[in-house]
């Protein structure tokens, strides 16, 4: 096997079983053999004297020989007893309580599955309409957001894959512009991605420079007018602050939808690359690009003869993964089948192009791209009809815009996914995004600096006697070759890293992809700090003019948020980005001379707790804790509330230790019926929020011990939808494939 350390890592952290004391049961080679087992004995439904042990003795190969792997699900799942497989869903949103709640309760169970949700809350009547049955108004789609966005938060504490979200809403719905500012506030609705559904007509208003109808969902009735350019330049601007919202148009999904018959898709997954219909599910899976190099005289070339054995294997892979799977729900098992989508697609590109000495961001590279998933598409779908000789096409066939062809087994067969975790175990770029780094410098124990090269580069600059330590070190620093004296322009031509190539080149080599991609490309055009809104706007509408189904921006520093006394690294330095893997030295703010503050009592089960929470205009710095005469745990409270102080003065998100504390149960107190709160932690918590609000409330009113207001000068902290750093190892984030991944340690904030 083939794979780096990074990669063994991350299976080992995340993908392995364990047993109840979170230690491994499994070896990565026992995670290849499980999962190729199962996905083989489907054979065994269309054929009794199937050779199920040769089949996954294949499969098993094709994945530990890092050609291809599915999507993370069913490295998870696969063979065990939860054998939920699917990595995205789509799920409707119909106008009435009872079914909003319905369908939350039904993205709990996918969540729990381990699975991501898309949403259209197109459907949902505007805020202040009447809802006739009560003699109330709705409160619109925003508000619903927050609550699907709350039973996310509480499902995916258990979990393995955290839950994500994809919440569209369309241009011509009355509340879009509520909806466009929803996520101005990096804090707000972490667990959504967020994308207006444009229409056509709304584009042709935005270049003719003219009004469109916002229409009421619940009525059908033309309920305004908008200005299509202001709104367009809204959409922009929200993206160009922090990445949100994307867009999507929703009159080019259902121009390839396949069965146009079963409705219109109103929404995608989580990243915007599976359109799908309600209840539908899709199974993905990528080529390793790199392993289907070839060496010769000349130098490396595409071997098509293995890529093309390498697809047959996916496919049969991916339609087999279909019937083994475990659906959440059963409406989800009965149209998934109907159309058996599976979204097969690549990562490992930008890695390919710099092994054939190709640039990303020119035009021979974009030809590549389009020229090699031309192949795939078409190659993926002889051999889903070769499938279908023997197992039958996929049940609405005969509904279906194929159905004058030969028949399909599946609807759609290739889709270009984020690879952000599976591209880190097959040691490749993630899915056909540029390189983000080709340097590292990781701190590990004892302050010993390791440096990670990009191996395609390292071998490049070793044939070239190039190569050494402390020209790794310049270019960790720089974060790209660009501007490194000591490297020929020949190979900084080759390899570019995310910002050195223009705006226009990500959407060239998007658009590229999505010509040859059944369902969608997901792809995140990334911008340097200082680009304007105007760079933004050119980008979403040359997305509109190459026929891209969507497009997803992020502005480097835009969501970035400063950590309060971070503290050094070494003595007396400031971390730099390259060099921070673990803030393991975080040191806390001195204690101010002057605070202000509260005290509350709280009825605990052992008596009364009193706790005092105080401010100053930095923000909420410390708790005391006193026990009343009854008695109580004051060791412990004590030590809460130390612990408690020093997270607070270390930048630590409020909102994050409210949610450490509260909830927490102590017997004496459930014991007790006239008790607000379920232990000391909980008390504390209740405590701190309510402090934290009454500072919200009167933000504005003069406080007599600080120099600001009451609410003094806000900390500025990271929130989980504007991190910069991984939560879980520090390393910097990269945004892609329109999500945000680390590429250290495989964490992401759609998985």
């Amino acid at each position: 096997m083939q794979m780096n350390k990074n990669g063994q890592t991350v299976l080992e952290r995340r993908y392995l079983i364990k047993d109840e004391h979170g230690q491994n049961i499994e070896t990565v080679e026992g995670l290849f053999r499980r999962v190729a087992d199962a996905i083989a004995g489907a054979d065994t439904l269309f054929d009794k004297k199937a050779d199920v042990r040769a089949l996954s003795d294949q499969f098993y190969d094709l994945m530990t020989n890092l050609e291809f792997l599915p999507n993370s699900p069913t490295l998870m799942n696969a063979g065990r007893p939860l054998g939920q497989l699917s990595a995205c869903f789509v799920l409707p949103i119909e106008d009435s309580m009872e079914e909003i709640f319905e369908t939350v309760k039904n993205a709990a169970l996918i969540h729990k599955s381990g699975g991501g949700t898309g949403f259209s809350f197109s459907r949902l009547r505007s805020a202040g309409s009447t809802v006739k049955t009560t003699g109330g108004v709705a409160s619109g789609p925003v508000s619903f957001m927050r609550v699907f966005n709350m039973a996310t938060e509480a499902v995916k504490q258990g979990g393995t894959r955290r839950g994500a979200n994809m919440g569209i809403l369309r241009v011509d719905h009355p509340d879009i512009l509520d909806f466009i500012d929803c996520k101005k506030n990096n804090a707000d609705i972490t667990n959504f991605n967020i994308s207006v559904g444009i229409t056509e007509d709304f584009m042709k208003a935005v270049e003719l420079g003219i009004d469109y109808d916002l229409v009421d969902p619940h009525t059908k009735e033309v309920v305004g007018q908008l200005s299509a350019k202001e709104v367009f330049d809204k959409i922009v601007e929200a993206a160009w602050r922090n990445g949100e919202p994307g867009i999507i148009f929703l009159d080019r999904l259902n121009r390839d939808n396949v069965v146009p018959s079963q409705g219109e898709i109103e929404s995608t997954n989580p990243c915007g690359e599976q359109p799908l219909l309600p209840f539908e599910s899709c199974n993905l899976g990528s080529i390793n690009l790199c392993q289907m190099l070839k060496e010769t005289d000349g130098g490396w070339e595409l071997d098509y003869d293995k890529l093309d054995r390498t697809v047959g294997l996916a496919i049969h892979f991916l339609d087999n993964v279909i019937e083994v799977n475990k659906y959440p729900l059963p409406i989800i098992d009965e149209v998934t089948k109907s159309t058996r989508k599976i979204g097969l697609g690549v990562m490992g590109f930008a890695d390919m192009l710099a092994r054939l000495g190709l640039s990303y961001n020119s035009d021979e590279g974009v030809e590549v791209g389009e020229k090699v998933m031309d192949f795939i598409t078409t190659r993926a779908k002889a051999y889903s009809q070769e499938l279908a000789k023997t197992r039958g096409a996929f049940p609405l066939f005969a509904e279906s815009i194929f159905k004058d062809e030969a028949p399909l087994r599946n609807a759609t067969c290739t889709t270009i996914a984020p690879t952000g975790t599976l591209s880190i175990i097959a040691g490749c770029s993630s899915g056909v995004e540029p390189v983000f780094a080709y340097v590292f410098i990781r701190n590990v124990m004892d302050n010993t600096e390791m440096i990670e090269v990009n191996p395609i580069l390292r071998e490049t600059l070793e044939k070239r006697g190039l190569y050494s330590d402390e020209l790794m070190r310049k270019i960790a620093k720089e974060g790209t070759l660009a501007h490194i004296d000591e490297i020929p322009e020949d190979i900084k031509k080759v390899f570019v890293c995310s910002h050195d190539i223009s705006p226009t080149y990500h959407v060239k080599m998007q658009a590229a992809f999505q010509r040859h991609t059944d369902n969608a490309v997901s792809k995140t055009v990334n911008f340097t700090h200082d680009a304007t809104t105007l760079d933004v706007r050119e980008v979403y509408m040359l997305a509109y003019r190459l026929d891209c189904k969507g497009v997803t921006i992020y502005r480097d520093g835009s969501r970035d948020s400063q950590v309060l006394n971070i503290g050094s690294v070494k003595k007396g330095e400031a971390p730099e980005a390259a060099n921070l893997e673990i803030p393991t030295h975080i040191l806390p703010r001195p204690r101010p001379e002057i605070t202000s503050g509260m005290t509350e009592r709280m009825k605990i089960g052992c008596g009364n707790l009193y706790v005092t929470v105080n401010y100053d205009e930095n923000g909420i710095c410390e708790v005391f804790t006193s026990t009343g005469k009854a008695g109580g745990c004051p060791s412990q409270s004590e030590a809460t509330a130390r612990l408690v102080s020093i997270a607070l003065r270390s930048g630590i998100d409020l909102d994050e230790i409210i949610d450490q504390l509260r909830g927490i149960r102590c017997p004496s107190t459930i014991r007790r019926q006239d008790v607000t709160c379920t232990s000391c932690p909980d008390a504390i918590a209740k405590v701190i929020k309510k402090v934290a609000d009454f500072r919200d409330l009167h933000k504005d009113e003069a406080c007599p011990f600080c120099s600001d207001t009451a609410a003094g000068k806000r900390p500025v902290i990271s929130h989980p939808g504007a991190m910069k750093y991984c939560p879980e190892c520090g390393a910097e984030m990269e945004h892609e494939g329109g999500c945000v991944s680390c590429r250290s340690c495989g964490y992401s904030k759609c998985n």
